[in-house]
């Protein structure tokens, strides 16, 4: 009898659960494709930096840091906030990358 009661509850939370992430991917999938794009601007400023087109990295490294400022908001409000935290680990790299093309 005890099994009757706890197998209605239980399929109850599953179905709370599976409804909850349906809700919130689509922010999280904004928030991939913010980090994408980060990676791809990151591929290009590498390649500016090799040409040595100093405004146009220090330009692309400030559109990285709103990629991941936009990407950290989208994992947040769908509540992936272990993404949001490594992608303050980038955030400091990128700092540092700020630093050493002295773009500060």
């Amino acid at each position: 009898m005890r099994h009757a009661r706890v197998t209605p509850l239980l399929s109850l939370g599953l179905m709370l659960a599976v409804a909850g992430s349906a809700v919130a991917a689509p922010g999280c999938f904004e928030g991939r494709r913010k980090v994408d794009e980060a990676n791809a601007l990151k591929f290009q400023a590498r390649e500016e930096a090799r040409i040595g087109n100093h405004d146009r990295v220090c330009d692309t490294l400030d559109e990285i840091g709103d990629r991941y400022a936009d990407a950290r908001d989208a994992f947040e409000d769908c509540g992936a906030g272990v993404v949001a935290i490594d992608l303050r680990s980038e955030a400091r790299n990128l700092r540092i990358a700020k630093k050493v093309n002295r773009c500060d």
